[in-house]
This record gives C-alpha cells, sequence and structure tokens, in this order.
C-alpha cells in the first residue's frame, strides 16, 4: 500500500506539470499575454497523460540502474569494449538503433535472464537492463505517447512489475560456480550500507503497479494478482 501510495503522489506531481508543460504563454508587443495549449493534448485522456509520464519515469529508472550497476561493475561496460560508463548506458537508452549481436537476438526475460547464466560472457549489465526495458517496451505496446485510441493491458504491466522484483531477488542472490555474485549491486555491509538500488526498482515497481490498476479500472477488469514466491519465481512473459 506504501509503495502505491508513493506511486500515486509522485504521479499526481508529473500529471501537473507535463499538463503545465503543454501550456505557454507569451507577452506580446502590447503588454498582453496570451496562453495557448498544444491542440496534441486536446486528444489526451488524463489516462493517456499518466501513461506518458509513467512510461518516461520508469524508463528514465532503469537507465539510472544500468549507471548504478556500471559504477559498482566497470569490468562490464569494459567487456562489452565501450569507451565509457556514460556510452554503455547511452546505449541501452538508443536500444533500438543498435544492434546487440552478444544477446543472441534474445529480449524481455530471455535477454535479462542472460546476465545470471554462467556461460555467458557478453556484458551482464546490458542484458538485465535491456531485458527490463524491452519488457517495459512491450508493455507500453512499444510507444511512447498515448491518444485516445491507444490501450493497454494490465497484465503486460503488472509482469513487468513482477519481473523487477524478480531481478532485484537474482542480483542479490544468484551467484557464479565459484560463489561470487553476477552482478555487485546493494552493499549490506553494516559499515557502509547501500541500499540505493532496491529503493529505485521500488520505485518503479510502484509506478508499474500503479500504471497496471489504472488501466485495469479504465478497461473495467480487476486486476489478477498473482502470488509466487520470489525465492522460486522466474522471469514471466510480457509481450504475449
Amino acid at each position: 500500500m506504501r509503495r502505491l501510495s508513493l506511486g500515486a503522489n509522485l504521479l499526481a506531481g508529473l500529471l501537473l506539470a507535463g499538463f503545465l508543460g503543454a501550456c505557454s504563454t507569451r507577452m506580446g508587443s502590447d503588454g498582453r499575454t496570451e496562453t495557448r495549449v498544444d491542440a496534441r493534448y486536446l486528444l489526451k485522456t488524463e489516462v493517456d497523460r499518466i501513461a506518458d509520464t509513467t512510461r518516461r519515469e520508469i524508463v528514465d529508472g532503469l537507465l539510472l540502474i544500468a549507471d548504478k550497476l556500471y559504477k559498482r561493475n566497470p569490468r562490464e561496460w569494459r567487456q562489452a569494449g565501450l569507451p565509457s560508463r556514460e556510452a554503455a548506458v547511452d546505449r541501452l537508452r538508443r536500444r533500438l538503433h543498435h544492434d546487440w549481436p552478444e544477446l543472441l537476438g534474445q529480449r524481455e526475460r530471455f535477454a535479462a535472464q542472460l546476465a545470471f547464466s554462467e556461460g555467458f560472457s557478453g556484458d551482464r549489465v546490458a542484458a538485465l537492463v535491456f531485458g527490463l526495458l524491452t519488457m517495459v517496451d512491450a508493455a507500453f505496446e512499444h510507444k511512447d505517447d498515448f491518444y485516445v485510441l491507444d490501450s493497454l493491458n494490465e497484465t503486460k504491466l503488472y509482469n513487468a512489475a513482477r519481473n523487477m522484483e524478480v531481478a532485484i531477488w537474482k542480483l542479490g542472490q544468484d551467484r557464479r560456480a565459484g560463489g561470487e555474485l553476477f552482478l555487485l549491486s546493494n552493499e549490506l555491509d553494516p559499515a557502509n550500507r547501500n541500499l540505493s538500488f532496491e529503493r529505485e526498482f521500488g520505485r518503479v515497481i510502484g509506478l508499474l503497479d500503479l500504471i497496471a490498476q489504472v488501466v485495469a479500472d479504465r478497461n473495467g477488469r480487476t486486476l489478477s494478482r498473482m502470488t509466487q514466491s520470489v525465492a522460486t519465481a522466474i522471469f514471466l512473459p510480457v509481450g504475449f
């Protein structure tokens, strides 16, 4: 409930900011002011504007997680042959404009799972975050701008949220044969605790859960909440 409450407060602020951003005010030579509204926003419902801002925040959150992971695992972007951490994050931001031969054509859950596969020799941060980002792309029907006739599926959004929980668990638990974690994330040392990964994932999960509920309400459906143990969970299908 607390996660949904935080997400609701954030969305309310984002929605107001988005509406104000659609309005422009200028002063003429006669000293009078004139306010104009972007005509595109007349074709958007409140849910459309929520979807726009929510998707943007979720993608930005996952890119922030990628940046944090690269900071703790610099060998990954170096292994990919990239010149810097920033270049590695930008490649994920521009994921649709790049080829990903190291992922063998995999996307969504199959790409994310590569990050925790012993035999994978590529950039594990890229595999995980590319997988999560393409799940989000699929959950939002591969659109980043929504209008009245566009529709979303609440189950896809809900499954994407659960996959974020699986990713958190795997980051903290999945290990190589030698016992070391595949990727370093949260620092649990009492003398130097760092739970920033978990907090950012929590924000992304809260946003996905909230938009899933909003979409279910608009569609007149009840959101089916699946209960599973994260410890035994696998990444759920999203782009079905």
